[in-house]
C-alpha cells in the first residue's frame, strides 16, 4: 500500500469511477448541459471516487502488495 505503484493504481480507478458516475447521472436525466445541476453531479460523482480510494485501501494487502486489486494476477512466463 506505500508503493508509487499502488497510488497510481487506485488514482486511476477512482477518476475512472467519478467520470463514470457522472456520465451516468448526466445520461439518466436525459438533460442538457444547461440544465445539469452541476454541484450535485459533482458531489455524488465525489463520493463514488471517495469510496472507490476506501475500497482500494481495504483490498491492500489481499493481492499483489503494490496492487489495490483483490485479485492476485501471476506474472505471464517470460517469451510470452
Amino acid at each position: 500500500m506505500f508503493t508509487k505503484s499502488f497510488w497510481s493504481q487506485t488514482l486511476e480507478r477512482a477518476l475512472k469511477t467519478f467520470a463514470q458516475a457522472a456520465v451516468a447521472l448526466l445520461s439518466g436525466d436525459g438533460l442538457g448541459l444547461v440544465n445539469v445541476d452541476w454541484g450535485t453531479t459533482a458531489s455524488v460523482a465525489g463520493l463514488a471516487a471517495l469510496i472507490s480510494i476506501l475500497s482500494s485501501v481495504a483490498s491492500a494487502g489481499v493481492g499483489r502488495s503494490d496492487s489495490p486489486s483483490l485479485v492476485a494476477v501471476e506474472s505471464a512466463p517470460a517469451g510470452r
